[in-house]
């Protein structure tokens, strides 16, 4: 009795379990309940799928592979037919920076299509319309970039001035190097290199030296109020002729420029070639030989002096500035009465 009795109650139990009570009323209400799969089989197919998936794009990788393999050189032999047609033109500079941007649009189209074909459902075209839709962003974010490389470009085919060229932009000055899309870089005279933002360059206002094939130069000269000015500039402008170096046509001049606290000034103008070397060479010539002139002629090349003068208020020249001696030493016989002494003259005169 026992011994039957047991499995009846181990049946009873498992029956009023509650796992197996729902799912004999899943079954009683016609659910179907998913068998347990075993986790292994299901990354087994995940890793199977995947290799399918691999597998089936191997040749769309080729493709694309080959195909930016052959765009890669389109680009580079794109680059150099550019470079080689402005290089012909003298435009090194432009050859350079538009070479540089065929390649580049070569590369993003080529990269575009090699897209497509790895991934069938990207599209140029969506590429570009995503492209357009964050352009503002991108425009914000690389402005001064795009900025530099606008006016970069417009510089280069306007050409206001070239590699070689000296410049003066705000407080730098030197030879230019070459311009590239983002800067332009110079060579200041002391040997050290400035880069200067092509979008400054552009806006800012730029003295180009080396224009024109001469310039003019000037240099201020203070003769003593005791000199003649017509005849200092005379013989000034005659020795600046013969210095090697200053140009003939148009020929040099010096004219009285001012009547300084000491001195007469007379400014010597005369042309020279534009490079910077050449105008220090020959202005240093022109004031050597504007020195010796003055010593040989013995006109005075004063310092900075200030005079007080003093006069005696009590002559009787005081107030008539054609008669006054304004304080300039004694000279005997030659000085002025005191002023009493003259009323006290015209006084016995009219008495008589």
């Amino acid at each position: 009795m026992q011994t039957a009795a047991a499995p009846a109650a181990a049946a009873a139990h498992v029956a009023t379990h509650p796992v197996v009570q729902a799912a004999t009323d899943s079954a009683a209400a016609g659910v179907h309940t998913p068998p347990i799969v075993n986790p292994l089989t299901l990354i087994t197919a995940k890793v199977h799928a995947a290799v399918n998936g691999f597998s089936l794009m191997v040749p769309n990788l080729i493709a694309a592979i080959v195909f930016l393999a052959f765009f890669w050189v389109v680009g580079r032999y794109a680059a150099r037919l550019t470079r080689a047609a402005f290089h012909h033109r003298r435009r090194e500079d432009l050859a350079e920076v538009l070479g540089s941007l065929v390649k580049g649009v070569i590369y993003v189209v080529a990269a575009m299509f090699s897209a497509a074909i790895v991934f069938p459902s990207v599209t140029p075209s969506g590429v570009l319309g995503t492209l357009g839709i964050g352009s503002v962003a991108v425009g914000f974010a690389f402005k001064d970039i795009l900025q530099n490389l606008l006016a970069g470009l417009l510089l280069l085919i306007q050409r206001p001035y070239r590699r070689g060229d000296q410049i003066k932009v705000k407080d730098y000055e030197g030879t230019i190097e070459h311009i590239a899309s983002r800067a332009t870089a110079i060579k200041t005279y002391d040997g050290r290199r400035v880069l200067i933002p092509n979008s400054d360059l552009y806006t800012a206002p730029v003295i180009v030296n080396t224009a024109f094939p001469t310039r003019r130069d000037h240099y201020d000269i203070g003769i003593g109020y005791g000199d003649d000015p017509a005849h200092a500039s005379a013989l000034f402008a005659e020795v600046i002729k013969k210095v090697a170096g200053v140009q003939a046509d148009p020929p040099p001049s010096v004219i009285p420029w001012g009547l300084d606290s000491s001195t007469v000034t007379l400014r010597a103008r005369w042309w020279t070639e534009s490079l910077r070397a050449k105008q220090i060479a020959v202005r240093n010539k022109v004031i050597l030989a504007i020195w010796k002139a003055a010593k040989d002629e013995g006109i005075d090349l004063p310092y900075p002096t200030s005079v007080v003068l003093f006069h005696d208020q009590t002559e009787e020249t005081d107030g008539d500035r054609a008669r006054q001696r304004e304080g300039w030493p004694s000279r005997e016989g030659q000085d002025p009465r005191p002023r009493a002494d003259a009323q006290a003259a015209l006084g016995e005169s009219g008495e008589e």
